[in-house]
């Protein structure tokens, strides 16, 4: 296997790639064609000498060299970024730790830890991306992140079947809320029964975006009004009185004006959980910091 002529945007584009799981999801990240993404694929397989995607319906995944490459690529990418950073005036670097989170993780948990790991560790760089969950256990799976923080639902089940296991510590759990306007007739009442829900116009997300969306428990067809995968743009549209979306607990306390959220009964339990996992082998004093960080945040009131 010789990488040596591979080019630092074919590396790019090959982790993406990997992360995300198709080669269309890809190109719509990075800007690119799915044609400019498929040739940069076609040049790095010829300069590896093999095969690093296998093909499917729903889209790819690496092989084992591939698996191999998106680590080194992954390395690679973050290095000459950390150069970058260093380049542009950044204080000296002592560990990098590749962090990914869900969209709702973003609003609170994720800074506040990071703002807390600054005071107490400032020589850990955390790189962070955001992407879908599903994206995210593909990526701690092909070792391109250390560690992300993940959306699961009942029954809670292992983040994917591949062996070694990803090791996965719960950070939060509670019980799905339902945001609706302030001037909303609903917003009077300390719980809203699952019966009140039905016939409303709902701000849902984009298939596989996560917690903030239509009401799971619902029994008759929802009328999706508006489909946004930002959360604060759905809330923005329920303070407007666009519709209403569900809540996950941990965003109760950042909710903008004009919005309330309320526990709703009826209906199945709608718990959610957000717990960290940890790639294989992503191990090191920098990342178990980073872990102790979102662990501490998530606990401290």
């Amino acid at each position: 296997m010789a990488l040596d002529s591979a080019s630092l945007t074919a590396l790019r584009v090959f982790r993406e790639v990997v992360d995300r799981g198709t080669l269309t999801a890809a190109a719509a990240a990075l800007g690119y064609t799915q044609s400019a993404v498929s040739r940069q694929i076609t040049g790095l397989e010829r300069a590896a000498g093999t095969a690093l995607l296998e093909r499917h319906r729903t889209g790819v995944r690496p092989t084992a060299a591939g698996r191999l490459v998106a680590r080194r690529a992954a390395a690679v990418v973050d290095q000459l970024d950390a150069g970058t950073r260093e380049l542009d005036g950044l204080p000296d670097e002592h560990a990098v730790v590749r962090l990914g989170w869900f969209a709702t993780a973003g609003a609170v948990l994720v800074p506040r830890a990071l703002q807390a790991l600054a005071r107490t560790s400032p020589g850990i760089v955390v790189v962070t991306r955001e992407g879908y969950t599903s994206a995210l256990v593909r990526a701690l799976r092909s070792g391109t992140i250390d560690l992300a923080v993940l959306a699961q639902v009942p029954p809670y089940r292992p983040p994917d079947a591949e062996s070694p296991p990803i090791a996965t510590t719960v950070l939060t759990q509670g019980a799905l809320r339902v945001a609706v306007p302030a001037d909303d007739p609903l917003a009077h009442l300390a719980v809203v029964d699952v019966d009140d829900l039905r016939g409303r116009a709902w701000i849902g997300g984009p298939e596989g975006s996560g917690a903030m969306g239509v009401w799971p428990g619902l029994d008759d067809r929802p009328r999706v009004a508006h489909v946004a995968r930002d959360w604060l743009a759905k809330l923005a549209l329920v303070a407007g009185g666009q519709g209403i979306t569900t809540v996950p607990a941990g965003l109760v306390g950042t909710l903008p004006a004009g919005v309330v959220a309320l526990p709703v009964r009826g209906g199945p339990v709608e718990d959610r959980r957000v717990v960290l996992g940890r790639a294989p082998g992503a191990d090191g004093p920098a990342v178990d910091r980073v872990a102790a960080a979102l662990q501490e945040t998530a606990t401290t009131p």
